[in-house]
């Protein structure tokens, strides 16, 4: 990882990230922004800061979902790009992740958790189907 990517890492958040003209590179600072946000996530409800906490479950929600419309916009072949099996894959940690924190909040807090999941779980497979199927000509 290069100095100013790590520079950009450390001071991103969402909207920096929409920033990013490059549909390819957008896609993946959107999933770091997710991997951020799970532990901004996690720190928050150990201080119990709730508010915190759902904003953040919810960031990871949206940066995962922007990773994908941002794949979509480079209308390649995501059967061959290697990108969106980056995103298959990084999807697939961060759900791994967030169901450790739905593991660790309380029962009150776990409705969000579980939505965030769900649509992590809805766009991880909605990255296999694209991987997997052939693109009509």
């Amino acid at each position: 990882m290069n100095f100013a990517l790590a520079i950009f890492l450390a001071l991103a958040d969402i909207a920096s990230v929409k920033t990013e003209s490059d549909p390819n590179r957008r896609s993946e600072l959107a999933l770091v922004n997710a991997d951020e946000k799970i532990d901004e996530a996690r720190q928050a409800y150990q201080a119990g800061n709730e508010s915190a906490e759902d904003a953040a479950i919810q960031e990871v929600a949206d940066s995962v979902t922007l990773c994908y419309a941002s794949l979509e916009q480079t209308h390649g072949e995501p059967r061959k790009s290697r990108y969106y099996k980056r995103a298959e894959l990084k999807v697939s940690a961060l759900m791994r992740r967030l169901s450790g924190l739905h593991d660790e909040v309380s029962f009150e807090l776990r409705p969000h958790v579980e939505a965030a999941l769900k649509k992590l779980s809805d766009i991880h497979d909605q990255l296999i189907s694209d991987i997997m199927s052939r693109k009509k000509q």
